[in-house]
């Protein structure tokens, strides 16, 4: 059977940054790695920036959202089914930051994946700068990542000090039960920066397994007022980039921005922009689209594009 793991993490979490290193992992012990991008939006912007990893011993899907619920559980079992058929040692899903982990289980569960796939490991990336500030529909999609899994990474540590690592793993702890977890989380959870980690430590999450936490269910992606705002053309948005993102995450009105990602080409040179409300990186990258992808909760749409696309700031 095809073991299949689940890379889970909330907007902006550190996911596919972590997921490159993952699956070179595996790669690079020669087994053949198929990545399943499932994002909630109508573009995958982080199938670009895993390009790197495509060659004999990996591939890249993707499912893309802009559809209902069901529609979207069709799609990731109808990509499931091919990529079963395929020849793959491993595949690892990618889910969007606004994913039901419910969805992942549920499909395995269904004929034909259920004797083609093994569920093997789920991991919940965590930006250690997460704070308790969380809407509700935030800490339950959050408190649903990290219910079921059985590794928890933080991201961001590296300037960290232990006991403000230690807080935030509290912290998690304590979302996870506002958020109607059931039972004590008990997956190890690793602080550590994981450009420091040893073969040892990727070996023990790469036979991490998941738990069987249950959560009382709240909400579902589809009444969650997640939303995103894409620009499929650049020519005014990139004037003035950085003091516009700046401005979106600073201004309520505009709604609760959670991130904002996207490529755009200037000078023949591709840039890719990865910014959130701690940060706003842009930074040069071989291969590009003409995207921009605005993602947060109670967007005010037309305000974002009426800002964007002006040259004024």
């Amino acid at each position: 059977m095809i073991k299949v793991d689940l890379i889970t993490g909330y907007l902006g979490a550190g996911k596919t940054t972590f997921l490159k290193k993952y699956a070179k992992y595996f790669i690079e012990r020669g087994k053949k790695v198929g990545i399943l991008e499932n994002d909630y939006g109508a573009v995958n912007v982080d199938m670009l920036l895993l390009n790197e990893l495509r060659g004999d011993k990996c591939e890249l899907e993707m499912v893309a959202g802009a559809c209902d619920d069901d529609c979207h559980k069709r799609r990731f079992k109808t990509k499931l089914i091919s990529m079963g058929m395929s020849g793959y040692d491993r595949v690892i899903i990618e889910p969007s930051g606004v994913f039901d982990v419910d969805e992942f289980f549920d499909s395995l569960r269904e004929e034909p994946l259920e004797h083609w796939y093994e569920i093997g490991n789920v991991i919940a990336i965590v930006d250690s700068k997460t704070e308790d500030n969380l809407s509700d529909y935030s800490q339950y999609f959050l408190a649903s990542q990290v219910a079921k899994a059985g590794a928890i990474v933080l991201s961001k540590t590296r300037f960290l000090k232990e006991d403000e690592i230690n807080n935030k793993k509290e912290m998690i702890k304590r979302i996870a039960i506002n958020a109607g977890v059931q039972k004590k989380l008990t997956p190890f959870i690793m602080g550590k920066n994981w450009d420091d980690f040893t073969t040892d430590d990727w070996d023990r999450l790469a036979n991490c397994s998941y738990r069987g936490n249950d959560l009382v269910k709240k909400h579902t992606v589809g009444n969650s007022g997640y939303s995103s705002v894409y620009f499929l053309d650049n020519t005014n948005v990139k004037v003035n980039l950085t003091e516009k993102i700046k401005t979106l995450f600073a201004d309520d009105s505009f709604g609760n921005v959670f991130r904002i990602k996207g490529f755009f080409e200037e000078n023949n040179q591709w840039h890719q922009v990865n910014a959130t409300k701690e940060e706003v990186l842009i930074s040069d990258i071989p291969v590009g689209q003409e995207v921009m992808i605005v993602i947060g909760e109670g967007l005010n749409e037309d305000k974002i594009r009426n800002y964007m696309d002006t040259t004024n700031v």
